[in-house]
């Protein structure tokens, strides 16, 4: 009965980790493959995992469709690429003739490569724009009225004169329909002035507060964020549901999409100059068992967590860090600038450089992840 029931927990938490991660990267790889396809490059290979073959096939173009052991990723290997990362193999394009070097990827003129390099990103991001699409015309969005239930005392509402029963109405001018929008504003201005407008009393009242940075706890790590130091009431007259018609549930999208874009954007930014902590970066671990804990809340939840996993995904693909997507349209720029491509030598020091820096990230993600659940265990225990 013990080994089923660690059978099932590991399938409950496997399952929904495969689902989400393999939609992610078949998207992501989809994108590389329509465009090369559509700019007349061979495609010898379209792999969903890595390690040993599991099953496949080869299509009439001579593309052979591999599922593999590791779901840890994906690849689309073009012909005379030496990988899947699109590492051109210099020897091999030597000794091809004039019409197998004509289908190669690094044949190509460079505006047809930076558009299969960047196809893969823009995927990743079309794709969260059809999951939250999908999300506010199916489901809605639940709204928690900005309505001030409690104030931490000592805290920076306390001091600023926050009262409980406060209705936020605007921040900074932004009006504010529901306690998720103040969330989001605070959180993403820590040691800022920030000019509140709220309804007490049936008067309006002008506050200004900075929120106090903090380290929060979140799924996926610590996070620095602003704090203000307030709590909304989850009584059930303060919540609603907004619905949305087809078209403003993607112009919603789009607004959610540009949320986690530039929330994400400004944590990596944050990391580099030393304003975040890379605590927050999880690897294949945390990702798993998030996403068996938000299996539990349904399928529309695994896919909100499907959709903000391929903006991540994309706009890390983006860093201008070699053997990324980025890095590959780093060179093509210079290659545009110059009117040349690179040296060999120094595309395969770029790689190499790049293949370091991946691994290191993907060290300090796992190293998280071991981390915090060794922590886990010593509290259980």
């Amino acid at each position: 009965m013990s080994v089923l029931h660690s059978l099932w927990t590991v399938g409950s938490y496997l399952v929904p980790f495969v689902f989400v991660l393999g939609l992610v990267v078949f998207f992501h790889e989809l994108g590389h493959f329509l465009v090369g396809r559509w700019c007349g490059i061979k495609v010898d290979a379209f792999s969903m995992g890595f390690g040993p073959e599991i099953a496949h096939f080869t299509d009439r173009h001579g593309t052979r469709w591999r599922l593999a052991a590791l779901p840890l990723g994906g690849y689309v290997r073009f012909h005379g690429d030496a990988s899947g990362a699109s590492e051109p193999d210099f020897e091999a394009a030597a000794a091809m003739p004039e019409s197998e070097r004509a289908v190669t990827f690094f044949a190509q003129k460079v505006w047809k490569r930076a558009a299969v390099v960047a196809a893969g990103p823009f995927a990743n991001f079309l794709l969260a724009l059809v999951i939250f699409t999908g999300l506010f015309y199916f489901e809605g969005r639940q709204i928690l009225a900005p309505r001030i239930d409690s104030v931490v005392e000592g805290g920076r509402a306390a001091a600023a004169g926050f009262h409980k029963g406060d209705l936020v109405v605007s921040i900074d001018g932004a009006p504010i329909e529901g306690f998720q929008d103040m969330q989001r504003l605070v959180s993403a201005s820590p040691e800022t002035p920030l000019h509140f407008v709220v309804e007490r009393d049936g008067r309006r009242v002008e506050i200004l507060a900075a929120p106090e940075r903090k380290d929060i706890k979140t799924p996926f790590g610590v996070n620095r964020a602003g704090v203000l130091g307030v709590a909304a009431g989850g009584a059930p007259q303060n919540w609603r549901v907004q619905s949305f018609s087809l078209p403003m549930a993607a112009v919603e999208a789009g607004r959610e999409t540009w949320y986690v874009v530039a929330s994400t954007g400004s944590y990596l930014g944050g990391l580099v100059v030393g304003r975040e902590s890379a605590e927050q970066l999880s690897g294949p671990i945390r990702i798993a068992e998030v996403s068996g804990e938000v299996a539990k809340a349904g399928i529309w939840p695994l896919f909100n967590l499907a959709a903000i996993l391929s903006i991540s995904v994309g706009l890390l693909n983006l860093l201008p860090v070699p053997l990324l997507d980025g890095g590959h349209l780093l060179y093509y720029g210079f290659e545009a600038a110059r009117g040349k491509a690179l040296t060999q030598r120094a595309q395969e020091f770029g790689f190499k450089i790049g293949l370091a820096f991946v691994a290191a990230l993907m060290l300090v993600a796992t190293y998280n992840d071991i981390l915090r659940l060794s922590r886990q265990w010593l509290n259980l225990g």
